[in-house]
């Protein structure tokens, strides 16, 4: 049983350095740019999270629950109280 899949050419206006990136991913697993990028894309599209990461992504959003001590709005407020210490 042989199965075709049908695929159309598209373009897009990437960011050169994201492209150089995607090239260098693609060649290090010796794929093609276009298979690199079409598997990237699969993935992203079928995978669905379990439910343990599913709560966590809930939470995170609705930010249900910190744990204790301080809350910081950015990574760089978090390395400068870090530094501080």
């Amino acid at each position: 049983m042989e199965t075709t899949i049908e695929r159309k050419p598209t373009s897009f206006r990437l960011r050169k350095d994201l492209l150089e990136g995607l090239k260098r991913n693609a060649a290090r697993e010796n794929r093609t740019l276009n298979n690199y990028v079409e598997s990237l894309l699969l993935d992203i599209f079928y995978h669905e999270p379990n439910d343990v990461t599913k709560a966590a992504i809930e939470e995170a959003k609705n930010r249900t629950h910190y744990p204790e001590g301080e809350v910081y709005s950015s990574a760089e407020e978090l390395l400068n109280a870090l530094d501080a210490e």
